[in-house]
């Protein structure tokens, strides 16, 4: 299917858990497009450049402000000069949150939802490594809109705006295919993190199940994502996320208990041993479902000494 589709699916290394993602060329009519460009590191610059080699370049398509995709942009624009389009929303929060101030920030947040002093210490210290795998950034171009029509390889595809892993996040839709490039909205093997990080939308939940449902509408019938294999079957995969999101809002009732820090419901939701790495997304996936509940109405939640005290 990529290749009647003229696209080329490059997966491009991570040094996570999650261990890959995947990037996209396509030839146009003027050059080629490029969608999303792993992390400014050596490996992925050497992979691009090997790729790239003899080819011109136009356009560089960010879906989302996420290192894994926005790490390099700036980096390959300066190599291609190329246009970079992106969401505005994801455009601000990509220059905002990898700044000295909002990571310095980072620790009385971690700070308000009950965790350890040394774990803050060494969450915010993990995060400000990712500085250096993310710049240069690039200049925007373009802000994408939502419906906006783009050409990618041999087809026309709508922009999708799918908020929720991201608040500016988008996927590229083509009717006459009936095929989605889903970004991190859709992922065959395992759930994204939909996580709250102290800035932006304060439901992201909320406004990625609304996407998911609304999704379903297209009854997508190829879906290549950024993560893990391309697959049939969009819907049943949305409703295995539906369903999975359900059951894990009554487990983190179930963990709040009597009355629970965020880091307190997160160690009875998650297993034991996380990296630091790991612990970051798992509380911010911890605070994204608790702050559903509390707008929801299913629990309250209240500033004691400092830190926010989620109970029944």
């Amino acid at each position: 299917m990529l290749e009647q589709l003229g696209i080329t699916l490059l997966k491009i290394d991570l040094p996570f858990r999650l261990n890959h993602v995947n990037c996209f060329m396509a030839e146009g009519e003027n050059g080629w497009t490029l969608i999303d460009t792993g992390l400014n590191n050596a490996a992925t610059r050497g992979l691009w450049a090997e790729q790239l080699r003899d080819k011109e370049v136009t356009d560089l398509f960010i879906t989302h402000y996420h290192p894994d995709h926005f790490g390099y942009a700036g980096g390959l624009q300066q190599k291609t000069d190329a246009r970079v389009s992106m969401t505005k929303t994801d455009a601000e929060t990509g220059f905002k949150v990898w700044t000295d101030t909002y990571i310095q920030n980072l620790l009385q947040n971690y700070q308000t939802a009950g965790i350890p002093n040394e774990t803050a210490l060494q969450m915010v210290s993990n995060t400000a490594e990712f500085q250096q795998l993310v710049t240069p950034q690039p200049t925007i171009h373009h802000y994408f809109t939502e419906h906006e029509k783009v050409p990618i390889g041999h087809y026309e595809y709508e922009v999708i705006a799918a908020p929720g892993h991201s608040d500016g996040m988008v996927c590229f839709y083509n009717a006459e295919k009936n095929v989605l490039l889903s970004a991190d909205h859709i992922l065959p093997k395992i759930t994204p993190n939909i996580s709250y990080w102290f800035h932006g939308d304060d439901n992201p939940l909320q406004s990625y199940l609304t996407s998911l449902k609304e999704m379903k509408q297209l009854d997508v019938a190829y879906v290549i994502p950024s993560h893990g294999k391309p697959f049939y079957g969009a819907n049943d995969r949305i409703d295995e996320l539906l369903k999975h999101h359900e059951e894990r809002l009554e487990e983190t009732i179930a963990a709040i208990g009597s009355e629970s820090t965020v880091y307190e419901v997160c160690n009875r939701l998650f297993r034991p041993g996380l990296t630091v790495h790991e612990t970051r997304f798992a509380i911010g996936e911890t605070i994204a479902h608790l702050e559903y509940l509390w707008h929801d109405g299913k629990c309250h939640k209240e500033l004691k000494d400092g830190k926010w005290v989620y109970f029944v």
